[in-house]
């Protein structure tokens, strides 16, 4: 789930020719490492959005792609739609999802629009975050007059593009590459078929606000004779209507930067105006994709107005914002096709199985999955342990500054949970590609210095993941010891058990990182990591031994 993402949603200005726009989607698709998750042509706009996402390097090149291949099929001069545009590839925003940065981002759309216009020499303005003087950072001011303004825009000064030649391109116009915030598409359903009192919560929730009024519903207005507005949400636009296929109104908003605005945030402050109007909210939905991350600062958010400790599974979190935001109230919320992140998840084939399954794999005649996998679960299943210990301790006394240990001690040992199942697959994928490399050939010399480095860099990989693995164990049994200690004190035998197989991982793993390390023909890296695992290895010693001692004395009641 820590993949580095980024989104990208280029308008085209085509709609209606289903070969140009599969074309066009067919150069998307042909990057590894990039997801289309969805094409959506409009024949009166005569305009397709494709939506597709993956890591900020595939993406660049699936965006250059896709506005060369569009540039060489859309031809401006006879282009018209109801929809504003200005080029063949019209706008092309990139959105950070996770891991990815703003700023990272922009330097990635520089980095775009510099390759479009030198190669395809179509000139290319920047836009939001990207921009690089404040009068270019609305879309609208810079398509100002569209495609039939460009060629006399070009001519002045002014609108010399942020990059390629300051050349009309008759055939494909121009592109203008952007840096935005995720917009989510959120609803708010109420239970009245009264679209005034939906419009009426809209104008109360939308960033511009609404009028002021006073007693006698007059406009209120300042002693600059401005009108005096009251603000509603900051990065919400919002209005009411009627859906007839839901047989209610909704509050229809897009919150564009859910950092600042999430939905959970807009959905407390509607609920809060439909009671005062005599409504009741029902529920809510989310129309397209929504980061993970709104989702789970949705279900911290509630966890919390319930008191309730927030160092759960993910899937508990999920589970919490799904049912407080009524995400199944006029459809179904399936977190697997709605979160972006899930949607483009490379499988986990190892630890998607069954108990069962998994143990017939390790005792089969197959090399994998072995002890550093099974180290690995060992890990997971002691953060598993004493995240219920500290969430059964949670909320026991009226002793607030234990519940707030208690809460960050369950929420780092569900982060190391996370970080030790992914060890899982990845210590077998380790072998495989170690054992991979050593098949390479080595008939000829430069094949020998090939399969030399390969092996090289599949045996670092082999005895890096154990490694890790390891090196979390410490700190592992610290947390077993904390809520060993200070938890509930009917579950010190589950706190007590954390530690074991914590030690248990500790040593699985320490077996695997010195089987790799005989036989890396690296010394300096070997040497650094032998003096690592010997660091964690005494820590493992120290802390086991004590948490052990303490649990036996505590359940003898000595």
């Amino acid at each position: 789930m820590s993949a580095r993402l980024v989104e990208c949603v280029p308008n085209f200005s085509e709609g209606r020719n289903r070969e140009v726009i599969e074309a066009i989607a067919s150069q998307i698709r042909g990057v590894a490492g990039v997801t289309l998750l969805d094409v959506d042509a409009g024949e009166a706009t005569h305009r397709t959005v494709m939506t597709f996402v993956g890591e900020p390097g595939a993406v660049a090149e699936a965006a250059f792609r896709a506005i060369r291949k569009a540039s060489e099929l859309i031809d401006m001069r006879v282009h018209r739609g109801a929809h504003p545009r200005q080029g063949a590839t019209d706008v092309c925003p990139l959105v950070p999802v996770s891991e990815v940065t703003t700023e990272e981002c922009v330097a990635l759309a520089h980095a775009l629009a510099e390759r479009v216009g030198r190669e395809l020499a179509i000139p290319v303005y920047l836009y939001e975050a990207a921009a690089t003087r404040p009068e270019r950072r609305s879309l609208t001011d810079l398509r100002a007059g569209e495609y039939e303004a460009l060629a006399e825009k070009l001519r002045r000064p002014e609108w010399a593009p942020d990059y390629g030649p300051s050349e009309f391109h008759a055939r494909a116009g121009a592109t203008v590459v952007g840096v935005r915030p995720f917009l989510i598409a959120y609803n708010v359903n109420l239970a009245t078929q009264n679209v005034k009192l939906a419009k009426e919560i809209g104008l109360a929730i939308r960033e511009a606000g609404r009028a002021a009024r006073d007693e006698r519903g007059e406009k209120v207005y300042g002693a600059d004779g401005e009108l005096v507005r009251v603000p509603g949400l900051p990065c919400c636009k919002a209005t009411g209507w009627y859906i007839a296929e839901y047989g209610r109104a909704q509050v229809t908003m897009n919150l564009t930067d859910y950092e600042v605005t999430p939905p959970h945030i807009a959905f407390d402050r509607v609920v809060e105006l439909a009671s005062g109007l005599g409504v009741r909210v029902t529920g809510s939905e989310i129309v397209g994709l929504v980061p993970r991350r709104a989702v789970l600062m949705a279900g911290e958010h509630y966890l919390r107005k319930q008191r309730a400790t927030t160092g759960v599974s993910e899937d508990e979190l999920v589970r919490a914002a799904r049912l407080s935001l009524g995400l199944d109230d006029v459809a179904a919320f399936d977190p697997r096709q709605k979160i972006i992140e899930y949607r483009v998840a490379e499988g986990r084939p190892l630890v998607g199985r069954t108990v069962a399954g998994f143990v017939d794999d390790v005792a089969s005649s197959a090399p994998t999955p072995g002890g550093g996998s099974v180290a690995a679960l060992s890990g997971a299943l002691a953060a598993s342990l004493t995240a219920m210990v500290a969430a059964l301790s949670h909320g026991r006394s009226a002793d607030r500054e234990l519940d707030a240990r208690l809460e960050e001690w369950g929420r780092r040992a569900q982060e190391l949970k996370a970080e030790c199942l992914a060890a899982v697959d990845e210590d077998t994928a380790a072998f495989n590609a170690l054992m991979a490399a050593a098949r390479l050939p080595k008939v000829t010399a430069e094949q020998q210095d090939a399969r030399a480095s390969a092996v090289r860099e599949a045996t670092r990989w082999a005895a890096a993941v154990p490694l890790a693995v390891l090196e979390r164990c410490p700190e592992l049994l610290e947390l077993a010891s904390a809520v060993a200690r200070e938890g509930n004190p009917n579950a010190v035998s589950d706190a007590g058990v954390a530690g074991l197989v914590a030690r248990a991982g500790a040593s699985g793993a320490l077996y695997n990182v010195i089987a790799n390390l005989k036989d890396l023909d690296d010394p300096l890296w070997s040497a650094d990591a032998r003096r690592r695992t010997d660091e964690a290895s005494e820590r493992v010693e120290t802390l086991s031994r004590d948490l052990h001692r303490f649990v036996v004395e505590r359940l003898s009641g000595a």
